[in-house]
């Protein structure tokens, strides 16, 4: 006869289950974007950094290399980057695109964008970001991550809600959430390029990834209190199209 479970198998099960939802977020999000992909072969993809993003991205080389995904005439514009670092810098944004998708899939390289923080006038190279956007046609589908202190992009908390590209100081719980990308702290670049909360907002679609548990609060905040620059990502509460992918952890205080 089996005996009741003990803590530590419900421990184990609840762990085990917490891992299936993350992966299901993770799989959601790649979903959507070939979904997209296949809907409209040449769409603009709006593509995120930083650690939250990787599975999705390890999900779609997969379904690329099944078949089931082409990139060949998709156009792709970065969130963000780092002022001062070049992009063959191995710390850069565009780097780390380089590695975690674009050199595993058939995207065209003339049509990979990501903000140029490396240049002498940060303000027209923004500027000409915006307009190549705008160009494109604007952002079909546009992926997110949140920090924990709810920004988007490098859109940190602030008194207003900015609309365009534009160069971010970044917050201290950014520089130290971004450290494990660092030797040290101190590597970590102050400012960064960022696509402004307008653009994101004018995306067709928006998908935001957040799990763990310290992304709780965070997403409590955007989700129940007021809308306000001081919670960047708020601001989606008013997107027609805006779809969060969370799992329990970053749910739990919903």
């Amino acid at each position: 006869m089996q005996g009741r479970p003990t803590v530590a198998d419900r421990n184990a099960a609840d762990v085990q289950q917490g891992e299936k939802m993350k992966k299901t977020t993770w799989m959601a999000a790649a979903a959507l974007f070939a979904a997209q992909l296949t809907r409209k072969p040449d769409s603009v993809l709006g593509l995120a950094t930083g650690s939250t993003p990787i599975p999705t991205y390890k999900q779609l080389i997969y379904l690329y290399q099944q078949g089931a995904v082409d990139f060949s005439r998709a156009v792709s514009y970065n969130l963000d980057e780092y002022v001062g670092l070049a992009p063959e810098h191995p710390c850069s944004y565009h780097a780390f695109m380089m590695e975690q998708l674009f050199d595993h899939v058939n995207m065209r390289r003339e049509a990979i964008h990501v903000p140029s923080g490396n240049v002498a006038d940060l303000a027209s190279a923004a500027r000409d970001y915006d307009a190549a956007i705008e160009a494109a046609g604007g952002i079909d589908i546009q992926l997110l991550g949140i920090g924990r202190n709810g920004h988007i992009g490098f859109n940190e908390p602030g008194e207003c809600f900015i609309d365009n590209c534009h160069l971010v100081t970044l917050s201290q719980s950014t520089i130290e959430a971004n450290t494990r990308f660092f030797h040290s702290v101190d590597e970590v670049p102050r400012q960064a390029v960022s696509l402004g909360i307008g653009a994101i907002m004018r995306a067709r679609q928006v998908v935001l990834i957040a799990t763990g548990p310290d992304k709780a609060q965070a997403i409590h905040d955007s989700v129940l209190e007021n809308v306000t620059p001081q919670v960047p990502c708020s601001i989606l509460r008013y997107h027609p199209n805006a779809i969060f992918l969370l799992d329990r952890e970053a749910a739990s205080l919903l």
